[in-house]
């Protein structure tokens, strides 16, 4: 597993906005607290927007929060979100499963699972809360 730009300005933005929480914060201080590029911000809010994660208001009193407390999102849910699947290879993902060579050998098929459950787990108990 590889994160994106995406995902990592994703995790940074979520994380600055549950230090504000339950307030707006304006976009353009997170773009420049966390140097996320504005219009990259922009992109990943729609994103976030779109999956029920944040709230925006519009004009001189606006800005960005958090549709949902800090301690409900967890990092795997904004990796899945922006990258798919947590799994190191296709064929042992559990929620994006793909085909893949590694299927003909029993034993990569088993490093690959524990590499998978081991990144799974730590990401489905680790929440934006606990990283502000």
């Amino acid at each position: 597993m590889k994160l994106s730009h995406k995902s990592e300005y994703a995790l940074l933005a979520l994380i600055d906005l549950a230090k504000y929480y339950p307030n707006l914060r304006k976009g353009l201080n997170i773009s420049k607290d966390n140097n996320i590029p504005k219009k990259f911000l922009e992109q990943i809010f729609l994103t976030l927007k779109g999956s029920g994660y944040i709230f925006s208001k519009r004009g001189a009193n606006g800005g960005y929060r958090l549709s949902k407390k800090p301690s409900e999102i967890t990092m795997a849910e904004i990796v899945r979100l922006f990258d798919g699947a947590i799994a190191p290879v296709g064929s042992v993902s559990e929620h994006f499963y793909e085909k893949s060579p590694i299927e003909s050998n029993k034993g990569l098929v088993t490093v690959m699972k524990d590499i998978r459950d081991y990144a799974s787990e730590k990401l489905e108990n680790t929440t934006i809360e606990e990283l502000k």
